[in-house]
């Protein structure tokens, strides 16, 4: 197992170099901190928390400050723990974008939208009554109880809070990967608003190929206008020039009176 901690930017769409497009997700991915190490020894399992994006000091309490400085770095906003990773890893460690490579296939976790407290048809897809005048039946969540237990039944579908939810989609494709620009781009859309915190691991229950995917990159020309140095002497040409300009035209007037 694999992983790192990103934020997602927005969506946008690439090109292959065949003419298909593919709607991607921007993940911003800075280099992840390793921040704890866990053993089975001393925790009871294997694994590694990440820490992502810089927090004021004064913000940080005393415990996050402690293993900030045992991992030589500073208190981070977001921790994320990686269960049975791969690789060994010791305190103080960077994970950079760079661990995927274009064409994998990954499973990326985050939170969904928050949408508020919404009635029974947006947040369970139920169906309304009829509109008209004569029936008192509309948008309600319907029959609650029975007439035997006189009492809601545990698991009913009613109206409440919806969104704000721990979702994963799985068995995405990375387009591209960029160390330098430190971004991820991803196939399709993946769970939470804009500049939310999203986890990307390797496919669990991966049943796709790989196939890499050659996308188009569009470079930017500079244009530098020329700038032409005169010579030193250009004044002393000039007057040459002049010069010339005069003695032709006086040959010519005297040809001219000549033919006359």
């Amino acid at each position: 197992m694999k992983g790192i901690l990103g934020r997602k930017v927005g969506m946008t769409q690439v090109f292959t170099k065949e003419g298909k497009l593919i709607p991607v997700t921007v993940v911003e991915v800075e280099p992840n901190v390793v921040m704890q190490v866990k053993t089975v020894e001393k925790n009871g399992y294997n694994g590694i928390q990440l820490g992502v994006f810089e927090k004021k000091e004064k913000s940080a309490n005393k415990p996050e400050m402690g293993n900030a400085k045992k991992a030589n770095t500073t208190p981070k906003r977001f921790l994320k723990e990686i269960r049975d990773v791969d690789a060994e890893y010791n305190i103080g460690d960077t994970i950079k974008a760079s661990i995927f490579e274009v064409g994998e296939i990954v499973d990326v976790t985050g939170t969904s939208k928050g949408k508020g407290f919404q009635g029974v048809i947006k947040r369970h897809n139920q169906s309304r009554g009829p509109m008209g005048h004569g029936s008192h039946y509309h948008r309600g969540p319907g029959s609650l109880g029975t007439m035997l237990p006189k009492r809601v039944l545990k698991g009913k579908k009613l109206a409440g809070h919806m969104g704000v939810e721990t979702v994963t989609i799985q068995n995405l494709e990375i387009i591209e990967v960029n160390e330098n620009e430190n971004y991820i781009l991803i196939s399709g859309n993946i769970p939470g608003a804009k500049n939310s915190l999203v986890l990307i691991k390797n496919a669990v229950k991966n049943s796709r190929k790989e196939d890499p995917k050659e996308i188009l990159v569009y470079e930017s020309e500079s244009v530098v206008d020329e700038v032409v140095e005169e010579p030193a002497n250009s004044q002393e040409t000039q007057e040459e020039n002049n010069n010339l300009e005069t003695e032709n035209a006086s040959v010519a007037a005297e040809g001219q009176e000549e033919s006359k």
